[in-house]
């Protein structure tokens, strides 16, 4: 108990750190840059709060205008809309429902892969820099050391977990020093599951959830969960060392 709460304690110091730091970076901003940035964020958050994304009809409807080429305005709706903290379960589903179960599954998979791969790239290229020397700190840097040489197994294992904001993951993710590759393959492999059932089952859309639902993503939350424990358990060797970190 006192290792973890001086985990706790030091983590705690970790982000107060963090967050002076942030203040103070963003005090030293441009005028035009800090305008540029409140406009950004405004329009997103009125993105989340006041837009309404189209139903299945409305989606059917499109699909009978644009013909063949639905399917691709289809796949780069998902990837932008994906970027964003925004439900992706509409798009799951109504994935199965307008292309069917293997088509629907192949379309989730690539667009919210290829989403999770810009989301990472993005959010590092602005704060990588900015982020990587403060990775050192003692609170994450067992933490930062796992997912830059065993990333995939946490990632995927988060990715099974239903309750796990698919967006934030990303953004979170691009602050540590996973490697791209492993973050994808991690991403597309842990998603299946939790896609496979939006897309096979369209009563996620009405609300009326089958019981047999409850019990796949309980199944899916529980080997994510026993992934995360299995990784804190498995010791990560340190590069170019024989040592181990625990």
């Amino acid at each position: 108990m006192s290792s973890i709460a001086s985990w706790l304690k030091s983590f705690a110091e970790f982000i107060s750190g963090l967050c002076k730091d942030a203040v103070a970076s963003i005090r030293q901003w441009s005028p035009a840059r800090k305008m540029t940035v409140a406009v950004a964020v405004i329009a997103l958050v009125a993105l989340i709060l006041f837009v309404d994304l189209p139903g299945i009809g409305e989606l059917r409807t499109w699909a009978d205008g644009a013909g063949s080429w639905f399917i691709v305005l289809f796949w780069i709706g998902y990837v932008v809309l994906t970027l964003f903290p925004l439900p992706r379960t509409l798009w799951t589903v109504s994935a199965g429902l307008l292309f069917g179960p293997a088509t629907g599954l192949l379309i989730a998979l690539t667009a919210l892969t290829a989403s999770a791969i810009i989301a990472l790239l993005v959010v590092r290229g602005l704060l990588g820099d900015w982020m990587r020397p403060r990775l050192k700190h003692p609170a994450v840097a067992g933490i930062n050391a796992r997912l830059e040489r065993r990333g995939w197994l946490a990632i995927a294992s988060l990715r099974l977990v239903a309750g796990v904001p698919f967006s934030l993951l990303n953004y979170a993710a691009a602050l540590t020093s996973i490697p791209v590759g492993q973050f994808a393959i991690a991403t597309a492999v842990g998603s299946i599951p939790t896609t496979a059932i939006g897309v096979f089952f369209g009563d996620l859309l009405t609300g009326q959830t089958h019981p047999g639902i409850v019990v796949a993503m309980v199944v899916c939350a529980l080997l994510g969960i026993g992934g995360l424990i299995l990784d804190a358990r498995m010791p990560v060797a340190e590069a170019g060392q024989g040592k181990t970190v625990d």
